[in-house]
């Protein structure tokens, strides 16, 4: 039987994503179904909020859909290569390696797409709120998006929902979250089942710098399929 990550394990993986200091905690035994586990290292790479002299990089000129899917087709069918938002952001999605499950891109310009919520049939694209996290704030509801995949096909999705959650421990993994709409508090499974399981839509996902911690909350904006 293939071995798959409880969902337990993926809520701590999503916690982790944008913690902005480095957690190294000893080998950990990461419980699978059936009867194999697995053991590896969680390592999360120090990002220094304000790279860049504290400057955000300037946005390149928004390409047209055409030529943005033309500029990020590599041929290979069923892998996500892009994310085109008419108007916002036109971004190169990279992919996760295997053996670093909170890998988040340090390249300007660009997503990461979240593997642990593609195996959930979730397309999660993460960024750090000083390079294209950034952009994620300027979606809204009613928006196009666009998931460009490696042989150039594209499927249409649309902004239907925002979340914005305080981290009560923002470096904690098991830190708890207050929505910031309805003032509930959420324990870290709640929040990763609400915007990464229930089948197939896109989340974009960034943290949300306040009182100077660049880390204070998460940001999330769903989109789901258009039919």
């Amino acid at each position: 039987m293939k071995s798959q990550l409880t969902l337990k394990t993926l809520a701590l993986l999503f916690s982790l994503v944008f913690s902005a200091v480095p957690f190294v905690p000893p080998a950990v035994t990461m419980p699978v179904t059936g009867e194999v586990q697995s053991s590896y290292q969680i390592y999360l790479p120090l990002m220094v909020n304000g790279a860049m002299g504290g400057m955000t990089p300037a946005a390149p000129q928004m390409p047209s859909s055409e030529a943005f899917i033309a500029s990020v087709a590599d041929g290979q069918a069923g892998v996500v290569r892009g994310v085109y938002v008419p108007g916002v952001l036109a971004l190169p999605v990279r992919q996760q390696p295997a053996d670093n499950p909170t890998y988040v891109s340090p390249e300007a310009g660009t997503a990461t797409q979240f593997a642990s919520a593609a195996a959930l049939g979730v397309t999660g694209l993460l960024a750090h709120n000083y390079l294209a996290g950034a952009e994620f704030f300027k979606l809204a509801a009613g928006q196009d998006v666009l998931v460009v995949y490696g042989d150039g096909a594209v499927k249409l999705y649309r902004v239907t929902a925002i979340y914005r959650y305080q981290a009560l421990d923002p470096y904690s993994p098991y830190s708890n979250f207050v929505d910031l709409s309805t003032g509930e508090t959420k324990s870290v499974g709640e929040v990763f089942t609400q915007v990464y399981t229930g089948g197939d839509h896109v989340t974009f996902q960034t943290c949300i710098a306040n009182n100077g911690n660049p880390s204070w909350g998460r940001l999330f904006v769903i989109a789901t399929p258009v039919n």
